[in-house]
Formats: C-alpha cells, sequence, structure tokens
C-alpha cells in the first residue's frame, strides 16, 4: 500500500492523475501548490478530527488551542480531565463523550494506531468508526493525513462535493455515493484527489474546505 511521505509523493500523485483526469490539470494550475499537509499519527491527531467535526475551520483551530493550552494531549491527561475542564475548552457535551470514548479505546487496546498503518484501509475504517463519535469522515480525515494512505477519500465531505461540482460543471452538488464513485476511477490516488479538491474549493469559494 502506497503512504503520501513528503511532497514529492504528492506531485506523483497529481501528476498521475491529471492523466487519468484532465480536468485536475484547471484545478492545480488555479491553485497554489497542493499542501501535503502531513500530521503524526495516534491520538492526539484523531481527537483534533473529532474537534473539527461540523465547525468551521476557525472554531476548531480555537478549541484545539485551549486544550493544547490545558496540558498534554494524550489518552491519560483527557481521562483525568473532567467534563467540565473540557466543555470550558470548548467542546460540546457529544464531543466530551467522543474524547473520552477515544482516550478510553486506546487505553483498552481496543484502538490500535499501528494497526490503522498496517491494515486494509477499509478494515482500519471499520475499527475506528467502532468507536463512539467516530464516523466515516472522521476515520478517512486521520488515514489521509496522520498516516498518509494514499487510496483513501472523504466523499461525504461537503466542501469535496461542492468543488467537485464546480471543477466538473455538474448541474447539482454530487451527493456521497455519486463523488464516491466518481473517486473510484482516481484510485490509487484519491487521497491526493481530495487535497487538489480541497485546494480548489479555496480557490473558488474563498475559504478553507478542511483545517487538516
Amino acid at each position: 500500500m502506497r503512504i503520501i511521505k513528503n511532497d514529492a509523493d504528492i506531485a506523483e500523485g497529481v501528476s498521475a492523475l491529471i492523466k487519468i483526469e484532465p480536468k485536475f490539470r484547471i484545478a492545480v494550475e488555479l491553485s497554489p501548490p497542493i499542501p501535503l499537509r502531513r500530521k503524526p499519527s495516534g491520538f492526539a491527531s484523531l481527537l483534533q478530527a473529532i474537534v473539527g467535526q461540523q465547525i468551521s475551520v476557525a472554531a476548531a483551530a480555537g478549541i484545539w488551542t485551549r486544550i493544547e493550552a490545558a496540558g498534554p494531549v494524550t489518552p491519560e491527561a483527557i481521562l483525568a480531565m473532567s467534563d467540565d475542564a473540557l466543555r470550558e475548552c470548548g467542546l460540546s457535551r457529544p464531543k466530551v463523550k467522543y474524547a473520552k470514548a477515544i482516550a478510553e479505546a486506546v487505553d483498552t487496546e481496543a484502538l490500535s494506531f499501528d494497526y490503522c498503518r498496517d491494515a486494509s484501509v477499509d478494515d482500519a475504517i471499520k475499527m475506528l468508526t467502532a468507536i463512539k463519535g467516530v464516523g466515516p469522515w472522521t476515520a478517512e480525515i486521520y488515514l489521509m493525513f496522520s498516516v498518509g494512505r494514499a487510496d483513501v477519500f472523504a466523499p461525504k465531505d461537503l466542501a469535496l462535493q461542492e468543488s467537485a461540482k464546480i471543477l466538473f460543471g455538474l448541474e447539482t452538488r454530487p451527493t456521497d455515493k455519486e463523488l464516491a464513485e466518481m473517486a473510484g476511477g482516481w484510485s490509487p490516488w484519491r487521497a491526493v484527489a481530495a487535497r487538489i479538491l480541497w485546494a480548489y474549493y479555496r480557490v473558488a469559494k474563498g475559504r478553507e474546505g478542511i483545517g487538516a
């Protein structure tokens, strides 16, 4: 399986995708350099993906800054924090429960970050989404940016849907199923295709589509 490690890997993926779908060249030429966006794997990055669920990039960044300021971002530290302390960082009540659920999964070894790296994408997503609060989008974002999996996509992401609508001249925004079907043709570089579409979204809409 291919792991995206550096800008050279992104460049290879971009070149391959332009051959598969020439319209990607339009997005690439109009966008700034397609970013690597790699993060360390592990608990903190998965929790950060939870923080970013269904809120703006700016709001997620503010909450994350407060979480980091509260102390080490480790499973042990999160389990030791009271719900009120996590709420004061800006987490909603459901996300407090999700943060604790992830920490408990690591503590009980129900969640293995090595498995996320070594298993198939489908199996890694299955393990991640077994944890309360970790939906498909969160799992895909974690695998894409923190593990570096090259062939994972996030079809439920609204920015990706809107970007695809604009780039491919679609009358309506594709559904997640329609976008997943489109993305099937971009394998084995679907994670690079997502990066291109997010970069193009920023150009087309004038705002960030992903905070990772």
